[in-house]
């Protein structure tokens, strides 16, 4: 064993700053959104055809306008080919009120 005196650290003190820089926090007061994806079928109902049923009696039923049932089967083309044929078990969109010319 050495006789050396050994350095004395307790007397030593040390601070450390974080390197990482600091960032404000994000303000998100100003922002907005708009979603204009479901605009268009707000309002919109399934409907499923029940034996009997017509387009025009549909329209009537739901708009209280049998000449809506034009709306009715554009909205449909996809579903509906003769808007003259409509089959019980058929499940249709009816547009919004506010969307019928």
């Amino acid at each position: 064993m050495s006789n050396e005196k050994k350095a004395d650290f307790s007397d030593v003190s040390a601070k450390v700053d974080s390197t990482e820089q600091i960032v404000p926090k994000a303000d998100f007061s100003d922002v907005s959104a708009k979603v204009d994806s479901t605009e268009q079928i707000v309002g919109e109902q399934s409907y499923t055809i029940g034996k009997g049923d017509t387009l025009s009696k549909i329209a009537k039923d739901h708009y209280g306008n049998a000449n809506a049932w034009k709306q009715i089967f554009e909205a449909n083309r996809d579903v509906i080919d003769d808007p003259d044929r409509v089959f019980p078990g058929q499940v249709i969109r009816l547009p919004p009120k506010d969307s019928l010319a």
